[in-house]
């Protein structure tokens, strides 16, 4: 992989561009991002800056990446599609599907929709290398193009390949928007531990530990996560009694929907909502 170019600059584009830089140290970025402060923030990537899409940012790119919000990816795309010579194109936007994206980049009313497109769901612990991402890529793209968008994807984490388009809303609901899921218990349990009687510092400490060490556990052990759960509780225990009332104020029902409704609102995404 020799040059990728991203249309916008914002925190995923970032974690990409790091995870980038590490995996292919000789990669040539360019970076199309419309608003100066953005661009300010990008100044010790790397990469090359562009105000809006060129010949010269685009033409020849391994990938061009389509890295804008939902919201604003129909605009994106007609001012990209004139600089487009049949260029990969791998969207990371969630909920937009291939036949709007594909509309979107056609040359010409006339002409037929742009098909050369994968479409991807990464997340943020791309920027550490610990990235997970869902690709999913039409059968009937050339099998380089496939490899070029999974060792893209690649260069940021794990790679799961979805076999129907729909599936990465799903992706999204579960690992893209996942990392907040995670932060939000991680400041519960900080908050929980102070009060219970240890400082911020110390409380930090103890959770993130405690967090690596068990999802690291869980990704090495063969077993599934309730017998691990199972054997750090002892019955009467402390641990029963935590659980007891996690379970009371159904906490893993809410994260359910929770995960749900994330779907749903990218399905909502891709049919135009807002």
């Amino acid at each position: 992989m020799k040059k990728v170019c991203f249309l916008g600059g914002g925190n995923m584009a970032s974690a990409m561009l790091a995870g980038l830089r590490r995996a292919h140290p000789a990669v040539v970025c360019h970076v199309i991002e419309p608003f100066a402060e953005a661009r300010a923030r990008l100044a010790d990537s790397g990469a090359v800056l562009h105000e809006s899409p060129n010949q010269a940012a685009v033409e020849g790119a391994d990938a061009v990446v389509l890295a804008v919000k939902p919201q604003v990816l129909r605009e994106a795309c007609a001012a990209l599609r004139a600089h487009l010579r049949g260029e990969l194109v791998v969207s990371i936007a969630a909920g937009t599907t291939l036949g709007s994206i594909g509309q979107w980049l056609q040359s010409s009313e006339e002409a037929t929709p742009y098909t050369r497109i994968v479409r991807t769901m990464p997340n943020t612990p791309a920027l550490i290398g610990q990235g997970i991402t869902g690709v999913y890529a039409p059968e009937t793209l050339a099998a380089g193009d496939i490899e070029a968008a999974l060792s893209l994807m690649r260069s940021c984490g794990e790679v799961v390949r979805v076999n129907d388009e729909a599936m990465i809303d799903a992706v999204t609901a579960v690992s893209g928007s996942g990392p907040a899921y995670v932060f939000h218990w991680i400041e519960s349990m900080i908050a929980a531990a102070e009060g219970v009687g240890f400082n911020a510092a110390d409380a930090r400490t103890l959770v993130l530990a405690t967090l690596k060490g068990a999802t690291t556990l869980a990704a090495q052990s063969n077993e599934p996560p309730s017998v691990l759960r199972e054997r750090v509780t002892s019955k009467g225990g402390t641990t029963a009694a935590a659980l007891a009332v996690i379970g009371e104020r159904g906490v893993q029902a809410a994260l359910i929907d929770a995960v749900a409704a994330a779907r749903d609102r990218g399905r909502e995404l891709g049919r135009g909502g807002h």
